[in-house]
């Protein structure tokens, strides 16, 4: 990590310098852009610094860099708040009835309003809380959406009005194209996936005619043109600054490195991103896992090496934040705020495996990031998404309040090729994930044969799910030869531990504590060793010590310590200890109360004369999670 500290700050302190100022000769990131090129092409060699002074800069299009941008630094001057926008002021509001305000929208079409810094509901039928589909979601081809009683009006057909439907671990978002009031279906634009079906889905209207009825929410009318918005108590529409997206993309670095042609040393710094969009086709989407593709991204790169985007600020944008992506390596992503999102964070790799070595993606670093009330939009989309890439440091990070998954590593499902090996997940901070909306999701969640891949240190705590799967820590299908060591893990729904399943990973010195229905799962048994589970301590207080499936004898369990605050006894999959050891488990494991500081407060810290000495276990120290100064 240290080099690229270094070269980063080398960047800077050699610098020419272009400044970028609202009221001076060069006034737009293009232009500044387009005076750092001059430079690179009188020098070449040369770096510059882009020194950025305090105001708002409108984007009206993409501000794109290749790799004649390269050894350029974009940074805030001292003590300046540089906004970079992709929105435009939506003006000219007229009162009309009932205290609804109408504008002209202009171009092009949005899906996201800002009032004030405010993100605005668009409108919403019902205000709060879900519809409910009837019975098993559908599986045909177009989706048959079958509703309750009058839930979906026929007038809503042919217009811009989406269903938005919550199914398991991911979401569909869809056009209404007819309904059939007698048999109660509604037939949706797009297709549905078969992985994703529940039973009584949760689902909601978004963008109807008739459903702007409460203050705070808004209306475009793509036909007509107009905006309609029903302000809050004490707002005036002609007196706030209303903010409507016109890009996806704010910034692209574009390399091209099946050419060897890369974007080099080009840093973001201090910089505030907001105001981007998102999109959809005209038959929506059914989306897949972690929102991955159908998610835009506010910042993406191509063919990328050894650049930062460090201490800059991500808010009211419409899908991910940043994304490295194909044939980009060694880069970092620190320090910065990712908030008020409509998809996830970070992106690292991609979902296809690159036979060329050129296009492959690895060795970066995000760190100390603070990523938190994401996946307005997108639900199922995580806090930082890793596929396909490998050696990445991913530590010291800041991540709540989302609805899927904080951190997800991966991206082959089972025993298959995986190019995703050797991640270190460490130091990070990971609460209030889920929150009741979705299933199937983990606080550190991963997939795949990943050799190398170490998860340590960490805090995780509170995870909810809608029905199953709020795991704290969930190795998925064919985790492989991990190691999972010094976490700390606690009030997660499901289990503090769950492996579907996976083979000869390493589960050891980590706390699961006061977790609700289960505090350790396994899913499937196979011929081989899932897992060896060695000097933990798992303290609980209700629900059972092991769910699920528990049945042959292809996992090790040793010198861990177990205690039941409700009882002396802890019985294990059904069996009480004794008859757990003759099974050939848990051997020369005690059951005991640990002697936790305050586990009523979680502080999980050991008090003199803890028996968890007896197993070897050594304590945790959670001093420096999260992000550091």
């Amino acid at each position: 990590m240290l080099p690229l500290l270094l070269l980063a700050g080398a960047v800077c302190a050699l610098a020419q310098t272009v400044t970028l100022s609202p009221d001076g000769p060069v006034k737009t990131l293009a232009e500044a852009r387009d005076a750092a090129r001059a430079i690179h092409a009188k020098t070449p060699g040369a770096s510059v610094r882009i020194e950025i002074r305090g105001g708002t800069y409108y984007l009206t299009e993409t501000l794109v860099l290749g790799p004649e941008d390269s050894n350029t630094a974009w940074e805030a001057a001292p003590g300046a708040r540089v906004l970079v926008s992709g929105g435009r002021a939506i003006g000219g509001w007229t009162k009309g009835p009932g205290n609804v305000w109408t504008a002209p929208a202009g171009e092009p079409y949005f899906r996201q309003l800002f009032i004030s810094g405010r993100r605005a509901q668009r409108a919403r039928t019902p205000n709060f809380g879900f519809l409910r589909i009837d019975g098993p979601s559908p599986v045909d081809k177009p989706f048959q959406l079958k509703y309750r009683g009058a839930d979906i009006k026929p007038e809503w057909a042919g217009t811009d009005a989406e269903v938005v439907a919550l199914l398991a671990w991911a979401d569909i978002r869809m056009p209404i194209v007819s309904v059939d009031a007698e048999s109660h279906i509604a037939t949706l634009a797009g297709a549905p996936r078969k992985s994703n079906r529940e039973i009584d889905a949760r689902y909601y209207i978004e963008n109807a005619p008739d459903a702007l009825d409460t203050a705070g929410e808004w209306y475009l009318d793509r036909k007509t043109g107009v905006v309609s918005y029903r302000p809050v108590t004490g707002e005036d529409p002609t007196k706030e600054q209303v903010i409507a997206p016109a890009l996806t993309l704010l910034v692209k670095l574009e390399g091209r490195p099946e050419q060897g042609q890369l974007v080099r040393r080009v840093v973001f710094r201090g910089i505030h991103f907001a105001h981007s969009d998102w999109s959809m086709g005209p038959q929506g989407y059914a989306d897949m896992q972690a929102s991955v593709l159908t998610a835009q991204t506010a910042f993406e790169a191509v063919g990328a090496e050894e650049c930062v985007v460090e201490r800059c600020v991500f808010r009211q944008i419409g899908g991910y934040a940043v994304w490295f992506g194909r044939g980009c390596k060694r880069n970092r992503i620190a320090g910065n705020e990712i908030a008020d999102a409509g998809g996830g964070g970070v992106k690292i790799g991609e979902t296809v495996q690159q036979k060329d070595e050129r296009d492959r993606n690895w060795e970066h670093v995000v760190g100390d990031n603070h990523i938190h009330d994401v996946g307005l939009v997108f639900p199922p989309a995580v806090g930082v998404w890793v596929g396909q890439s490998s050696r990445n440091v991913i530590a010291h990070n800041h991540i709540h309040d989302l609805y899927y998954t904080a951190i997800s590593v991966g991206w082959t499902w089972g025993y298959g090729p995986n190019q995703c090996n050797a991640n270190i997940v460490e130091y990070n901070h990971l609460h209030s994930i889920g929150k009741d909306m979705l299933s199937d999701m983990g606080g550190i969640y991963t997939l795949g044969m990943q050799p190398g891949t170490i998860l340590r240190n960490n805090l995780i705590h509170d995870i909810s799910s809608f029905t199953y799967g709020g795991w704290g820590i969930y190795p998925d299908e064919g985790s492989t030869q991990m190691v999972i060591e010094n976490n700390v893990v606690y009030r997660c729904k499901s289990a503090g531990f769950h492996q579907h399943y996976g083979r000869e990973n390493i589960v050891r010195n980590n706390i699961f504590a006061l977790n609700r229905e289960n505090q350790l799962m396994r899913t499937r048994a196979e011929p081989h060793l899932s897992f060896t589970f060695t000097g933990n301590i798992v303290y609980f207080d209700q629900g059972r010590l092991l769910g699920s499936n528990w049945t042959g004898e292809q996992f090790k369990m040793d010198r861990n310590l177990y205690f039941d605050a409700r009882s002396t006894e802890v019985r294990f999959a059904g069996k009480s200890l004794e008859e757990w050891r003759a099974a050939g488990q848990d051997r020369a494991s005690i059951v005991a109360d640990p002697l936790f500081v305050n586990p009523a407060k979680f502080d999980f810290r050991l008090r003199p004369g803890s028996p968890a000495a007896k197993i070897g276990f050594k304590p945790i120290d959670l001093s420096t999670v999260g992000p550091r100064r």
